[in-house]
C-alpha cells in the first residue's frame, strides 16, 4: 500500500513511534526515524539523530534524503507538575518539544515536498487532552491544543498543494508517556482506572494502525481532521 513510500516518524524510538514505524515499514514504506536516543534493535527502520528543537538540524536530516512522502510529527514529551508548581522550564520545555518541534518538522517538509512537486501527508500526534483538561499537565494540554491548531492552519494552506494534513489524538495508551505515568504515577493511575468506558488503555499498535490509515490512499479526501482514538475518555463521564 505504500511502497516507494519514504516516511519520517520523530520520537521514533520510544513506543508509540516504534510501533509507527513498524507497521509503515509492514506496509511497504521506507521509514526514518528521528530522535535523541536510538530505538530498539528490533525496529526495522533507519535512525538518525535528531533534536526537532534544531531547526537546523530539522533542515539538514530532511534535505539529506532522497524524496518525503510521508512526516509523523510524533516527538514529546509529558512532565506532569499541579499548575501553582509549574515551573517556567517545565511550560518551555513541553512548548518547545510537543509544539514547536511539531512546527520545525512539518514547515521543512512541506517546504520539501512543495518544491518536489510531492502530494505527501503530514501527520501530528496529538491527544485527547488537547480539548479536555486534566489535572497537573498544564503545559502538556497546552502545547497539544496548540498543534490541534497547527494542523488546521497547515491543511487550509497547504491544500492547494495537495498535502494532506491531519492528527491522531490518542486516549491514555499503556506506553510510552503515558506508561510512564501509569507506572511511576500512583494518582495518574487511581484517575485512569475511572475514565476510560472501554475499559481498559489503548495499545501502541491501535495508534499506530490510524497513522498507516492516514498515510493511505484510503484518506484522499481527508485534511485537517484530528482523529481520536481514546475509547470514550473524551465523553462525558456520569456516575451512573
Amino acid at each position: 500500500m505504500l511502497g516507494g513510500k519514504t516516511a519520517v516518524v520523530t520520537g521514533g524510538s520510544g513506543d508509540l513511534g516504534g510501533a509507527m514505524a513498524r507497521q509503515l515499514t509492514a506496509q511497504g514504506a521506507h521509514v526514518v526515524i528521528w530522535d535523541i536516543v536510538p530505538p530498539e534493535q528490533d525496529n526495522p527502520a533507519d535512525y538518525r539523530q535528531v533534536d526537532v528543537r534544531d531547526r537546523a538540524a530539522v533542515d539538514e536530516a530532511i534535505a539529506s534524503l532522497p524524496q518525503v512522502d510521508i512526516v509523523c510529527a510524533n516527538a514529546g514529551i509529558v512532565d506532569a507538575q499541579p499548575f501553582l508548581e509549574l515551573s517556567a522550564e517545565n511550560w518551555q520545555n513541553h512548548l518547545d518539544i510537543n509544539l514547536s518541534g511539531c512546527f520545525h518538522t512539518c514547515q521543512s517538509a512541506a517546504r520539501r515536498m512543495v518544491a518536489d512537486g510531492t502530494q505527501g501527508r503530514i501527520i501530528l500526534t496529538s491527544s485527547w487532552v488537547a480539548q479536555i483538561p486534566w489535572p497537573e499537565i498544564t503545559a502538556y494540554t497546552v502545547s497539544k491544543a496548540g498543534v490541534n491548531m497547527l494542523v488546521k492552519q497547515m491543511a487550509r494552506e497547504l491544500a492547494a498543494h495537495g498535502i494532506r494534513v491531519n492528527a491522531i489524538a490518542p486516549g491514555i495508551v499503556a506506553a510510552g508517556l503515558a506508561g510512564r505515568q501509569l507506572r511511576e504515577e500512583p494518582q495518574y493511575a487511581a484517575r485512569v482506572a475511572k475514565v476510560i468506558p472501554l475499559g481498559a488503555p489503548g495499545s501502541p499498535e491501535d495508534i499506530a494502525a490510524a497513522v498507516v490509515y492516514l498515510a493511505s490512499p484510503q484518506t484522499n479526501y481527508m485534511t485537517g481532521s484530528i482523529l481520536t482514538l481514546d475509547g470514550g475518555c473524551s465523553l462525558f463521564q456520569f456516575d451512573a
